[in-house]
């Protein structure tokens, strides 16, 4: 009897690639390997339901030595540390914010961009123009440790009716010995609208103007005396702005609470005729010539993408990824900072507000700062050091003035 023939299956073996965060430099392929990390720890932990209060004060903590032995890729020593996990992670979800859309942001690609403040500070951007990274010095760390419960429950409160940072997460990253402290907040700007014209307003006229350096930059910040002197308004009309000046009223009365001032409105302007009539002189290129792998992307690559843009960022006046043409409605995940102009405006624009750099608190340093200036512009002088009561009342007079 004739045996059955046994069929034979040939099974190929192909080895499951590791994702990899490469990048120009280590600090951006720890810092992408990191968010990998932490995000993806969170989702094996059961999330309270109620925060504690030791939650404020949680860290979580991960050491890598020789990772891969891959230096091409990876440094091969690092740390990685994430502030109050569960408190960021509540604040994403909050302000409507998918952990998934969170990690394939910050691991894709990261741009480096100038920064034109006093402070130094290191600027970087998701490469989709969603998030916005600042690196932080020691003591603005400790204001934010000092700050987050009561922002917290501000935010919760006001069910996120905000105009303050939207503030995303808080890390500490360590290569070769040096320590970057990192903190991840929503962009003010769209990722879809490029800025046409940005001004920073803080309701003081002394040494208020943007400078040469500045206004030499293809997108300048420009400050409160050149607002004044552009005769520029923001035109919304007298609903959205007894709406916009009671959120700001909120938002200044909580921070003047906490003894902070010299915080500022940060206002970008998308000019939509001026839009209209460059997408129709310069055509975007397919779209299919961009590449991006996100969701289940492999061997990704991080770089640096020059200097695109100054101060809170904006993206590029052709962007490749998103399609720039406004169609009627603001979206309220990406554009929540976004106004539309009134229907009977001079021009048809889209602003885009919110407050930035609240850290600052009203210190021995900012009270000497005051007396100097006061001793060189004089007493009546409007300048941007006063008390956080006197700092608030003057920042609103001067912003209602702004909008009509």
């Amino acid at each position: 009897m004739a045996t059955a023939k046994r069929k034979q299956i040939k099974v190929k073996t192909v080895q499951q690639k590791k994702r990899l965060f490469r990048s120009k430099e280590p600090l951006f392929s720890v810092f992408m390997w990191g968010i990998n990390h932490t995000v993806n720890e969170l989702g094996h932990v059961n999330i309270p339901v109620m925060l504690m209060p030791d939650d404020f004060k949680a860290y979580t903590k991960v050491r890598v030595d020789n990772h891969l032995f891959n230096k091409d890729n990876m440094p091969s020593h690092f740390k990685m540390k994430e502030y109050c996990p569960f408190v960021f992670r509540n604040l994403r979800e909050r302000f409507g914010l998918d952990e998934n859309e969170y990690l394939n942001s910050l691991t894709t690609r990261l741009v480096d961009i100038d920064s034109p403040g006093r402070s130094g500070a290191r600027m970087m951007m998701s490469q989709d123009y969603r998030f916005f990274i600042k690196s932080l010095v020691s003591e603005e760390v400790e204001q934010m440790h000092h700050l987050l419960k009561q922002y917290h429950q501000y935010i919760v409160e006001n069910r996120a009716e905000t105009r303050l940072p939207q503030y995303l997460g808080m890390y500490r990253v360590t290569v070769t010995d040096v320590e970057t402290y990192l903190i991840v907040m929503k962009n003010v700007f769209s990722p879809r609208l490029p800025i046409h014209k940005k001004y920073d307003l803080k309701g003081s006229t002394v040494d208020r103007h943007a400078s040469d350096k500045e206004k030499s930059k293809d997108l300048p910040t420009y400050k409160d005396n050149d607002f004044l002197n552009d005769g520029a308004r923001i035109h919304i009309g007298p609903i959205e702005k007894e709406k916009l000046l009671a959120t700001l009223g909120r938002d200044v009365e909580f921070l003047t609470s906490l003894h902070l001032m010299d915080y500022s409105l940060i206002v970008g302007i998308h000019d939509r005729e001026r839009d209209e009539q460059e997408t129709k002189q310069n055509p975007q290129e397919d779209e299919e010539d961009v590449e991006v792998e996100q969701e289940n992307g492999y061997d990704v690559e991080g770089g640096e993408v020059g200097d695109i843009m100054s101060s809170v960022p904006t993206p590029p006046e052709s962007p490749q990824l998103f399609n720039s043409q406004f169609e009627g409605d603001l979206d309220p995940k990406t554009e929540r900072y976004g106004v539309k102009s009134a229907e009977d405006a001079p021009r048809k624009e889209i602003y885009f507000m919110a407050l930035i750099d609240i850290l600052t608190r009203y210190s021995m340093k900012k009270r000497t700062a005051q007396a100097a200036k006061t001793m060189k512009h004089g007493a009546g002088a409007e300048i941007s050091t006063v008390k956080p009561d006197q700092y608030a009342k003057r920042f609103m007079d001067f912003i209602s003035k702004c909008i009509e």
